[in-house]
């Protein structure tokens, strides 16, 4: 057993509590991780505050980047000393995973979200007693983790850790959306709703494949600055007349609209602001969403419901890494980093707005 700092959720919706816990060796097909950074993304909050209280106590955070301290037996491609990128869990052998589609692996539940391994265990253990954690395959909110080799990516050791650690989820989830599900032509017009980490790596992403105009949405002023620097042609505020405003600048309607909210009314405003034929991409956790069918069929709508970017991260993360590398993927424009320590203010940072990726580091 080695002794680790996590950060526990001892209940549903229960703050974030850094607490000494203790992790085992990882097993033949496993890795041990040293975390260097840790990305902060709502669905940590959100997956938290609706957390199975049977699977508590808890250890979130799925955006994790590290330094490989041991590897399994099994374990191919990363040794001791490797620089990773953590990032979803799957099994590599249903028929989605053989087909390049991990992100809709058939064993996705019991691999990310059961609270342990697929076997029901839990690596970690706080006071003698089971930990859960595994959180997407990793549980990163800890100064360790054990990770299945398949959610393990090696990164280049000059990337920086807090540009590493957002790839594995929230970058990967939005440029994923548009490189990997739009694949919009140059030139077409591609609508973003919500300028959040997502968000922006969605709009990064489609200004990097050539789209115009590229428009995001956010109630946060210092958000649509930031879009702007980032690329976008026009950030509106979704109070000011957003529909017709979308239509002016697109000539008609967008091509492609990626929402990010997760909010019902935002989804049914981004069909009003397609062209005919256009696209929308899902990919805000939300709940029931209802549209009026008539108006979809008439506008040939086609509606995509994404998750991480229907992304092969071991394919696909070396493609966001070189984007970056040629100043085409800035993510490091939308991190703020916190030390792990002071995830709580990490967390209210996010909240309130003020704070587009936070991103814990570690010492």
């Amino acid at each position: 057993m080695r002794r680790v700092r996590a950060a526990v959720a001892e209940a549903p919706g229960a703050p974030f509590t850094v607490r000494d816990a203790e992790l085992e060796a990882p097993r033949p097909c496993e890795v041990l991780v040293r975390m260097t950074a840790a990305g902060v993304c709502h669905t940590d909050l959100g997956m938290r505050d609706t957390w199975p209280r049977h699977l508590t106590p808890m250890v979130f955070g799925h955006e994790g980047a590290g330094v490989v301290e041991a590897a399994g037996a099994d374990v191919t491609g990363v040794a001791p000393g490797d620089r990773v990128c953590l990032t979803f869990a799957s099994c590599g052998s249903c028929e989605q995973c053989a087909d390049g589609h991990p992100a809709y692996c058939l064993a996705a539940r019991a691999r990310n979200f059961s609270g342990g391994r697929p076997d029901g265990t839990t690596p970690l253990s706080l006071g003698g007693a089971p930990l859960h954690g595994a959180f997407f395959g990793q549980s990163s909110f800890a100064t360790h983790a054990v990770v299945h080799a398949r959610g393990v990516v090696p990164v280049p050791a000059d990337l920086p850790a807090e540009v590493a650690a957002p790839l594995g989820c929230g970058a990967q989830t939005g440029a994923g959306t548009v490189l990997n599900r739009l694949r919009p032509a140059p030139g077409s017009s591609l609508l973003v709703l919500g300028a959040g980490g997502v968000g922006l790596s969605a709009l990064m992403a489609a200004v990097a494949a050539g789209c115009g105009p590229v428009i995001a949405v956010d109630p946060v002023a210092s958000r649509r600055d930031l879009a702007v620097r980032l690329g976008a042609a026009a950030a509106l505020d979704p109070a000011d007349g957003l529909v017709a405003a979308v239509r002016e600048l697109t000539g008609g309607g967008a091509h492609h609209v990626v929402e990010t909210t997760g909010r019902p009314e935002m989804a049914r405003r981004a069909v009003a602001a397609l062209r005919p034929r256009g696209a929308l991409a899902l990919l805000g956790l939300g709940g029931e969403v209802t549209f009026d069918v008539m108006g979809l069929l008439a506008k040939g709508v086609r509606v995509h419901g994404v998750i991480e970017g229907d992304s092969d991260p071991r394919r696909f993360l070396p493609e966001l890494i070189a984007l970056h590398r040629r100043g085409l993927f800035p993510l490091e424009r939308l991190v703020t980093t916190f030390p792990f320590e002071e995830i709580g203010a990490a967390v209210a940072a996010m909240r309130d707005g003020s704070v587009v990726k936070p991103v814990l580091t570690f010492p």
